[in-house]
């Protein structure tokens, strides 16, 4: 099929105004790239920072934004080998150039000269994007393409805190704080991993609902008791061998700390602009505490993922409550922002 020369995008010009759905000249692609045909993208806190609050700049606009996209290949770089067009894919975000120390120490979610589609380069809220051709992940036909696309960040950003971050192991517990989307993925991912006690906190008793019904062992409301209490009672006094903060808060990421036992670890993945501030040195020190930041994820980590959804041992299909054509993208910005019918995982399909 001939390749258009423009296409449709969802562009942001300004913060707490809507994206304004034009059209524009659909991208050529450079030797080592490849040109996506994109069928599905996840939206993402990310996208709600950028739109409604100004958290996280981007570093131009007007930009099209987006980046949790899977889709087919349309066309491919005089350079590309073992990609063709029609091949199904889920694209790695992040743009890394596979050379620095991070890069060559596996670490390219921190590549240091990083960029992220949607951020710092135009997204995949658009009818095509334009790619490096090593960001692709090759997605199998039973797996859905919403699904290829909340993989590469609401799915790859808990597992790699968990796995690679915080090395969560068979028979440890685990205490996660926040059951938005990536909260609710984590607590999959612990069950997968053979936690042996999962705690779930969260304000909002219907989330925890939800965590219970995907494995959690213990909910707590932190607005009803305390969870270091309420963890350390269940625990005889120890607390958990690992804590999760998914929400980016001074106040839970430090009740994070404080639940963990001697020698455990936090792992924060919450963005927030309050400084950390966790317990006196006295007692951090002396119980030999770790903490960690977890940022992204690499290209393996989604290639993880996709085999474990594609052999059955992962489901996250249910976690897509909504999705809007690209036409009411600003529709589904408002439902993640607002939590309108309690949103899980929002997607924004086409044709």
């Amino acid at each position: 099929m001939a390749i258009p020369s423009k296409m449709k995008a969802a562009r942001f010009y300004e913060v707490n105004e809507p994206l304004k759905v034009e059209e524009i000249p659909t991208p050529e692609i450079r030797d080592d790239e490849v040109l996506v045909e994109i069928k599905a993208v996840g939206l993402c806190g990310s996208d709600v920072h950028i739109v409604y609050e100004g958290v996280t700049p981007t570093s131009h606009k007007p930009i099209i934004l987006g980046h949790e996209p899977s889709g087919v290949v349309a066309a491919v770089g005089k350079d590309v080998t073992g990609w063709k067009p029609g091949d199904r894919v889920s694209i790695t975000p992040g743009i890394f150039c596979g050379s620095c120390s991070n890069c060559i120490n596996g670490h390219a979610e921190i590549c240091l000269s990083r960029q992220v589609i949607g951020i710092q380069r135009d997204g995949a809220l658009a009818e095509y994007l334009n790619i490096p051709a090593k960001n692709l992940v090759r997605l199998p036909e039973q797996v859905p393409f919403e699904v290829g696309a909340i993989i590469t960040d609401a799915i790859a950003t808990p597992f790699h805190a968990l796995i690679d971050r915080a090395q969560l192991k068979p028979g440890e517990s685990i205490a996660i704080f926040g059951a938005g989307g990536l909260g609710l993925h984590a607590v999959q991912i612990a069950k997968l991993a053979g936690a042996k006690q999962i705690f779930v906190i969260d304000t909002r008793d219907d989330q925890l609902e939800r965590a219970k019904s995907l494995g959690a062992d213990v909910t707590i409301n932190p607005s009803k008791e305390s969870p270091v209490d309420r963890i350390n009672n269940m625990t005889n006094g120890f607390g958990v061998d690992v804590s999760a903060e998914f929400i980016g808060l001074q106040n839970t990421i430090a009740q994070a700390v404080e639940s963990v036992a001697i020698g455990g670890r936090t792992v924060v993945v919450g963005l927030g602009p309050e400084p950390i501030s966790v317990l006196p040195p006295t007692i951090f020190v002396r119980k030999q505490l770790s903490l960690l930041g977890s940022y992204g994820f690499t290209k393996q980590t989604i290639e993880q993922l996709v085999e474990l959804v594609a052999a059955g041992k992962l489901n996250v299909e249910e976690s897509i409550t909504h999705t809007f054509p690209l036409e009411e993208v600003n529709t589904a910005l408002r439902y993640l922002h607002e939590k309108v019918e309690n949103p899980i995982r929002v997607v924004v399909n086409f044709p």
